[in-house]
């Protein structure tokens, strides 16, 4: 996974989206990897974008209006940094999905939208839909966030598919080029109080084979990080963990609904939403 060589961070020149900018930057600097800025324009991205077109000119001197606000914003915020500009007219999350796909990245950093409880009840809708369309990585995090770069405390959040081990290779490779401390959870998600009666004999049975797997899979990745395993609701759980681990990352998949227990990535929305730091989702 690392290093990441080509970095595409969308702009709508809002708040939340400057609120990322020192990540985006320390991440650039970190891998030394290539900048690229995108921002999506036109009458399908109004309700998204900041930066209002209140004129409907000619479509050409708009494309030149918006580079320029393109390129200013990198001048002020990445200075010194070769940085690609990209301008898309149509709706953001499928300009951002082109230029993907066209120009190439493997990492894609962008914001989640809201504060507080109403960050907790939804995603941007931009956000969701990169989430469910691109194969890429996606980094996100949000302004109300303490910013805390370089990572010293990674958080890798597994769950019981067979992409567990390449979600496990990919933390501990970005928490060893941060130097960082790595550390496992695994959610053992506990049924409705209607059905704890008929679970509760069984309860140890399935923490032993969470823990055994989990042996086995560090084991056969000679990865020696230590592991929990928490119970409750996955986004909560995750949450939890990621505060006593004092986590400055959290690192998880975007697989589908898988096994029986620690379904976290079929949780990846509410896991964002209720992180208290960062997401790298693979």
């Amino acid at each position: 996974m690392l290093p990441f060589k080509k970095i595409l961070f969308p702009v709508d020149f809002s708040d939340p989206c400057t609120a990322i900018v020192p990540y985006v930057f320390a991440m650039q600097k970190h891998c030394n990897a290539q900048l690229a800025l995108v921002h999506a324009y036109g009458p399908e991205a109004l309700a998204f974008s900041a930066l209002p077109i209140t004129d409907p000119r000619l479509p050409d001197e708009t494309r030149a209006l918006q580079e320029e606000h393109m390129a200013n914003y990198a001048a002020k915020h990445f200075p010194g940094v070769p940085v690609e500009l990209y301008t898309g007219v149509g709706e953001p999350a499928s300009v951002i999905e082109d230029v993907v796909k066209r120009e190439g990245a493997d990492l894609v950093m962008l914001p989640t939208h809201g504060r507080g409880v109403l960050r907790r009840m939804l995603l941007g809708s931009v956000t969701t839909k990169i989430l469910h369309d691109l194969t890429v990585p996606v980094w996100t995090g949000h302004a109300t966030q303490d910013l805390k770069v370089p990572y010293r405390n990674v958080l890798c959040a597994l769950d019981s598919s067979d992409e567990a081990e390449a979600v496990l290779r990919a933390a501990c490779s970005l928490a060893t080029s941060y130097d960082a401390k790595l550390s496992i959870v695994c959610v053992l998600e506990m049924p409705p109080p209607t059905m704890e009666v008929a679970y509760g004999p069984y309860k140890s049975d399935f923490i032993d084979m969470i823990n055994e797997r989990l042996r086995e899979l560090k084991a056969k990745t000679g990865i020696s990080a230590p592991h929990v395993i928490a119970e409750g609701l996955v986004p909560d759980a995750i949450r939890e963990e990621a505060l006593k681990q004092k986590a400055d990352l959290i690192v998880t998949g975007r697989g589908q609904e898988l096994g029986i227990f620690s379904r976290a990535w079929s949780h990846l929305y509410p896991i964002i939403r209720h992180a208290p730091c960062p997401v790298l989702s693979l």
